[in-house]
């Protein structure tokens, strides 16, 4: 409904407030006037004068109903020259009275005012309407407060709504073929250069006759049409057909027209002129509309590249609508009664006095600046459009966002809840039975036995202690809060003490001495390969010990912890990396599922990666990528 507000409103504003372009309706109209003439003379008077009064009448009121109000003066004179030449016999010579003339003058006047004035107030009136329905529908504002649009008449609300609504005649009036300059132009050629003609011809008349000054005024007036448009030709055609009149037809310095062949050449001359001045004036008309359509097809082009390109938030829009139509713009949104800015392209001041196009019932594009003449109604409305869905885009990539994160949230704690129900609370009920054994008074332990259960207690707490580490350094990665400290670090210093609390006699260590140093956090990368050897060696069989080796890449160094265990399908190597992910989701007892998780974490958060990879005859190899200290040199020198 939001859309189909904005089309009808600028098409309705196109279609009520604009009459129909005198180029196309006063060829018709002189066309019309001259039929009449030829039909009243060929009936040889059975078509009275009354009648021919009547119908030219009422040819001049369709076209003074339907058109500009500038045609009303070419429209009365062709009628008057009908009537008073086609009346009665002898026809097409003009010769009428002074009353009689003065006469058909005001009836013609008076048949052309009215229904121009009644067309202009009902077009007046239906564009109030439109305003007023307008206003209520979308809620435009003058200033701050909204615009509620409740009076009967509606008057009111139109005339404020008026002053904020983009104006329509700026933002539609692509009838105009040619500029007010060239048009004044035009109308200074037919001033000084028809009195210049008039002189030329009346000094060889006598070598001419009057089809050739016809002529020759026909393409004088031609050429001012070219350069100033179709309403300076038209006054050119009939200021030349008085020309004419005066000067070249016989009586001369007479108005009266003695020879019917003279008026019919002169009615001729000027629907002639203005024939070919319509259509000279809608060719020039049509190249303007192709090239501001031109125009108007780059702006939409750019609009969509920049929408296409990922620069598709409402923010981005407008700046490039500022950019393009040099305006500046604010997308508003009505939130409490009140219209909040919610993006915005350009300078804008709050001082500055803005347009206003209504996009939907809660969203309007509000415009600052002088738009020159060259913004149309489709520009507008294809920016208002993709601003309000780029609008609608944030907010719905946030509210995915918010989304994943709530979901993310809800399976760290159901895993969460899954470990502390069993893998927290296996170690924790050892400790307790261990305790609350070494406690009992009615029994006496051996010193075996108070070994083997203070080694009990140690062992599970030391579990506990790994589990609980693991599950804080997952809350880190997980909420953002991790901020490594990277220094170059050996790595023949960090795999020992990565050892330490393992069974290292069951590990084979190959970390040469002679290895780049590399870019890391040294306690980071400490407990990453204590969980990557701790998976290893829980899946190492037994006469088959994993292997940490180390070698100098490309750049990097690449650390690689070996087993040859049952080793991980292709499809789940990613999966394993995941919060409390076992293979085969088979909870062991060494763990929730978090050492692979973290590892890659701290790892990621250093600037390195963790990948993982079968090991040729069985197993699994999990390969860490650690830049140079070097290769991080000659980026930053390369960057300097």
């Amino acid at each position: 409904m939001e859309l189909r507000l904005s089309r009808t409103f600028t098409g309705l504003m196109h279609h009520r407030e604009r009459a129909y372009d005198g180029a196309f309706v006063l060829p018709v109209g002189f066309t019309a006037l001259l039929i009449l003439g030829a039909t009243a003379a060929g009936l040889h008077g059975h078509l009275g004068p009354h009648w021919i009064l009547v119908l030219a009448g009422l040819i001049t009121a369709v076209v003074a109903a339907i058109a500009e109000v500038r045609t009303i003066v070419p429209m009365v004179a062709i009628a008057w020259l009908t009537v008073t030449g086609f009346s009665r016999p002898p026809y097409a010579q003009l010769q009428t009275t002074a009353h009689r003339g003065l006469v058909v003058a005001v009836v013609l006047v008076g048949c052309a005012v009215v229904p121009a004035a009644a067309a202009a107030w009902s077009r007046r009136l239906a564009v109030r309407r439109l305003l007023a329905e307008q206003s209520t529908l979308v809620g435009v504002t003058h200033g701050d407060s909204a615009v509620g649009v409740s009076s009967p008449d509606g008057v009111e609300a139109s005339s404020r709504v008026n002053a904020d609504v983009w104006a329509p005649r700026r933002m539609l009036d692509l009838a105009s073929a040619v500029g007010r300059r060239r048009q004044a132009l035009g109308i200074v050629l037919a001033v000084i250069g028809l009195p210049i003609a008039t002189a030329l011809l009346t000094d060889v008349r006598g070598h001419l006759a009057l089809v050739d000054d016809l002529l020759l005024y026909l393409v004088a007036v031609v050429g001012i049409t070219l350069v100033g448009g179709f309403w300076p030709a038209v006054v050119a055609a009939v200021a030349a057909s008085l020309l004419l009149n005066w000067f070249f037809t016989p009586p001369l310095h007479h108005w009266t027209i003695d020879s019917p062949q003279n008026l019919l050449a002169l009615l001729l001359f000027v629907t002639v002129a203005v024939t070919v001045s319509s259509i000279v004036h809608l060719a020039a008309r049509r190249a303007t509309l192709a090239e501001r359509s031109r125009a108007e097809s780059s702006a939409l082009l750019g609009l969509a590249r920049t929408v296409l390109s990922g620069h598709d938030t409402a923010a981005d829009i407008l700046d490039h609508l500022s950019e393009e139509l040099a305006v500046s713009a604010e997308l508003q949104e009505l939130i409490g009664g009140r219209w909040v800015r919610v993006a915005v392209g350009g300078d804008v001041t709050d001082e500055e006095p803005g347009h206003i196009l209504p996009v939907r019932a809660d969203l309007r594009l509000r415009l600052f600046g002088d738009d020159g003449g060259e913004v149309t109604a489709r520009i507008l409305e294809g920016y208002a459009v993709q601003s309000a869905a780029a609008l609608d885009r944030e907010r719905l990539r946030i509210q995915a966002a918010q989304a994943e994160m709530l979901a993310a949230g809800n399976r760290m704690r159901t895993a969460l809840l899954a470990a502390v129900s069993h893998d927290l609370r296996t170690p924790l009920a050892s400790v307790k039975a261990s305790v609350s054994s070494l406690r009992q008074t009615d029994v006496e332990w051996s010193e075996a036995d108070r070994a083997e259960l203070l080694a009990t207690i140690e062992e599970n707490a030391d579990r506990l202690d790994a589990l609980i580490a693991n599950l804080l350094d997952m809350s880190r990665i997980q909420t953002g809060s991790l901020q490594p400290l990277l220094r170059p670090t050996s790595l023949d210093e960090i795999a020992p003490l990565a050892l330490r609390g393992l069974d290292a006699g069951l590990l084979t260590l190959d970390i040469p001495d002679t290895l780049p140093l590399v870019v890391t956090d040294p306690g980071l990368l400490e407990r990453s390969l204590a969980n990557l050897v701790a998976n290893a060696l829980r899946y190492s069989p037994a006469g088959q010990p994993p292997r940490l080796a180390a070698r100098a890449g490309d750049g990097h160094v690449v650390l690689e912890v070996i087993d040859h265990g049952p080793g991980v399908p292709p499809e789940l190597r990613e999966r394993i990396f995941e919060p409390f992910q076992q293979l085969g989701d088979r909870r062991s007892s060494g763990g929730v599922g978090l050492g692979l998780a973290v590892a890659r974490g701290f790892i990621e958060s250093t600037g390195g990666a963790v990948t993982a990879a079968a090991t040729p005859g069985g197993g699994l190899t999990m390969r860490v990528d650690l830049p140079m200290v070097e290769s991080i040199g000659d980026r930053v020198n390369e960057s300097a």
